[in-house]
């Protein structure tokens, strides 16, 4: 009897149980068990139990972020984050801030290329003071909007954007790619932020004809998750939401083709101390066919210090201090990025030189199964524990809902990485990456790349 072979063959089978095993329990964790209601007004409902937590979370989607703008009136998306907690018909100002902070919670307000979202983490008990605050800025926020307001938080926002663009190190980087990526018209053209002489220009009628355009409860979805009642929860949003009247919302966004027929290459001097070089290509919408693959592209050119551009240039050859490299995808577009700064005394052509020559080998062949193994398994680890985090949880069901219409695509989410090969992370690599792209050098003044 071979008892080796009979060993191998049970060790085989044991592997195969305990994969099956754990692929079971992982779709049991990651199946979300939800409900969608709507009201009449058309506002959306997405309601996730989990009668285990001490508290609720409340995160509130308007689908409406910078790419809604046009030229000459950018930032406006950006500009409600700040706007929503100025007061409205029946809460003062800063008192939204107040309520829940007193009440032991927490809050905040974010603006994306996509889309404008509101969140609150409250204990169960508190889950009303959140309806009733949230419904008032979005069925009575104009009668509380005054010249004096909006002056105020123009300043505020043009002081924002002196200290994270024009006056931070390298802060003028992505919005000087990303305005020659993407055509004038396009609606990733522009800063979310906005430019600066159209903050400057903000005027208060168009100010409230973008909210009233955009902030309709039939142009967002509201997910509650946590500790609650639904059918409680139910009557609550009638009770503050269900006579905020709905409105026409502008259709959709006419997107022009996007194609660099050849290479930009820019130049920005900037108070820096070391150069920095970014390389940046047109890419795939979210969730596309590729976005998955590019995810695990960019992980393998460098995402930590075992990337290879990492390792290459930081650890062997000395020549960058730092090497990053991402998929941005958004709803109508994406981009690809790889960023390196330059160790003192080496110039930006050698790292360029020496990316490009690690973008020619990944096309020519690729990476091998244990270098994918270890992206899926890093990408699976970051998934599952920004999980155990409820505010996540439920920006995740409000990003499924709104990119895939599918609140419970965690599986889906996940498995589009399971199911990679490494010759579809090869493919994208030579689909997009020898395309024309777009090259930015920052330098410190004076123009001297090499430090």
């Amino acid at each position: 009897m071979n008892y080796q072979l009979i060993l191998f063959v049970s060790f085989v089978i044991l592997n195969i149980f305990l994969q099956a095993k754990i692929s079971a329990d992982m779709d049991k964790i990651l199946k979300v068990n939800y409900e969608r209601h709507t009201l009449s007004n058309g506002l959306e409902i997405l309601l996730y139990p989990r009668k285990q937590l001490p508290v609720t979370a409340v995160n509130l989607w308007y689908k409406v972020g910078s790419a809604n703008e046009v030229p000459g009136k950018t930032g406006f998306a950006h500009l409600f984050e700040h706007m929503m907690f100025q007061g409205s018909q029946n809460v003062d100002k800063e008192k939204h801030f107040h309520f829940i902070q007193e009440a032991g919670g927490s809050l905040n307000g974010s603006t994306s290329i996509d889309r404008t979202n509101y969140y609150e983490t409250v204990p169960s008990n508190y889950l009303e003071m959140v309806f009733w605050l949230e419904s008032d800025r979005m069925g009575y926020l104009l009668p509380a909007l005054t010249q004096e307001k909006l002056d105020n938080q123009k300043s505020v926002v043009m002081n924002e954007r002196r200290e994270r663009y024009d006056n931070q190190p390298y802060g003028r980087a992505f919005e000087t790619i990303f305005s020659n990526l993407f055509p004038e018209k396009h609606p990733y053209h522009w800063p979310t932020i906005g430019w600066m002489k159209d903050i400057e220009g903000f005027e208060l009628d168009d100010v409230k004809d973008f909210f009233r355009k955009y902030y309709a409860p039939n142009n967002a979805t509201m997910v509650v998750g946590g500790n609650f009642d639904k059918n409680e929860t139910l009557e609550l949003a009638e009770k503050y939401f269900g006579e905020i009247e709905s409105n026409v919302v502008p259709n959709g966004i006419t997107v022009p083709e996007v194609k660099l027929t050849e290479n930009k290459e820019m130049l920005l001097e900037d108070n820096v101390q070391l150069s920095r070089i970014y390389l940046a290509w047109n890419s795939c919408k979210a969730y596309s066919d590729d976005d998955a693959a590019l995810d695990i592209l960019a992980d393998q050119l460098g995402s930590g210090k075992n990337s290879r551009l990492y390792k290459k240039l930081v650890y062997d050859n000395h020549k960058a201090l730092e090497v990053s490299a991402f998929q941005y995808p958004g709803k109508y577009d994406g981009s690809f990025f790889i960023i390196a700064t330059a160790y003192p005394g080496v110039s930006l052509d050698e790292l360029k030189k020496e990316i490009f020559n690690e973008l020619n080998l990944m096309v020519r062949e690729g990476i091998s199964e244990e270098e994918l193994t270890r992206s899926k398994n890093s990408i699976k680890s970051t998934f599952i524990f920004s999980l155990q985090n409820l505010d996540t949880l439920v920006d995740h069901i409000n990003t499924y809902n709104f990119y895939l219409n599918e609140p419970d695509s965690f599986i889906y989410d996940l498995g589009r990485y399971n199911n990679l090969t490494t010759e579809a992370v090869r493919a994208a690599c030579d689909k997009y990456l020898r395309n024309p792209y777009v090259e930015l050098k920052v330098v410190p003044k004076g123009g001297n790349d090499a430090n």
